[in-house]
């Protein structure tokens, strides 16, 4: 049994309530019927560069014979840190709503400095595309989310156009799809600014390094550079008290994306920090994402 299975596993045992079985309550019941409803295909190359396989993991549908709702999930750590194996938990609430699952793996600053990253989770959305047919993907309602880098990079990956040559890593037949949706979690909107001035954090500043042209880079990555009519919807899920990325840049993001009117919704956490969200607040984040997704046509299965 391979790790990711081991921690599948633990995940689906945790999920269940201890003393809850007897009365086969509803998460027990999709705790003990997870394993027959999903087949994981782990560590799945999708694309190679800088000496580096980058990889995802793949939860289908078992039994799908048509397209089924896919959602791509971007882990966090300022594109210096994290990893897709200790991002599993975040996967649950998808699971449990019956969507297929991708979760993304990407070249962080220690292999490639900015955009690797960028480009990386963009090339994962044209694999996805190409595949679509192995893992019986619906193409057209694929929703992007991600906590703060991998909001960020849910961002991007759903408003980058593919004609602004951040995809040449992976260039190929397939065109890159436009996104059904994109739920942004805490994620930077304006690199510039949390690798330079009062809300620089260290393991930002690595993306970019000693880059001689860093400024044009981060504003090239930067989510508010690409702000303009006709984009998918998205949801941003932001604390007001966030200590390490500035609620402001949502306020920001928001603001630009109604005047440019993107559908698009914030969902302001009072006194919320950088994530580790109370259970009362995820509670009321994932009502509030089942909604958005009913109302932009992602309800269903």
């Amino acid at each position: 049994m391979d790790k990711i299975t081991v921690a599948a596993s633990l995940a689906l045992a945790l999920v269940a309530p201890q003393a809850g079985f007897a009365q086969s309550s509803a998460s027990a019941e999709w705790a003990a019927h997870a394993a027959s409803q999903y087949q994981v295909f782990p560590n799945v190359t999708y694309l190679t560069a800088s000496n580096y396989e980058a990889k995802m993991d793949i939860y289908a549908r078992r039994g799908a014979t048509t397209p089924q709702r896919t959602v791509m999930y971007f882990h966090g750590g300022f594109w210096a840190a994290g990893s897709k194996d200790a991002s599993l938990m975040s996967l649950m609430p998808w699971l449990e709503m019956g969507w297929t699952v991708v979760n993304v793996e990407y070249r962080l600053a220690r292999v490639a400095l900015a955009p690797a990253a960028v480009e990386d989770c963009l090339c994962a959305l044209r694999f996805i595309a190409a595949q679509a047919k192995t893992y019986n993907i619906d193409t057209a309602r694929i929703v992007l989310t991600g906590e703060s880098a991998g909001g960020h990079l849910t961002l991007t990956t759903g408003m980058i156009p593919e004609t602004s040559g951040l995809a040449r890593e992976c260039a190929g037949a397939t065109p890159i799809p436009r996104v059904a949706a994109m739920i942004n979690w805490f994620g930077i909107t304006d690199v510039a600014d949390v690798i330079d001035g009062p809300h620089a954090a260290n393991l930002a500043v690595t993306w970019l390094g000693s880059l001689p042209n860093k400024d044009e880079i981060a504003k090239r990555v930067s989510p508010l550079t690409w702000v303009r009519p006709g984009l998918p919807p998205i949801l941003t899920i932001h604390g007001d008290m966030d200590q390490l990325v500035p609620y402001d840049e949502a306020v920001r993001l928001h603001a630009a994306l109604a005047k440019a009117g993107v559908t698009n919704q914030l969902l302001t956490i009072p006194g919320g920090r950088h994530g580790n969200f109370t259970p009362e607040e995820r509670t009321r984040i994932f009502s509030t994402i089942r909604d958005f997704l009913g109302k932009n046509g992602l309800g269903g299965s």
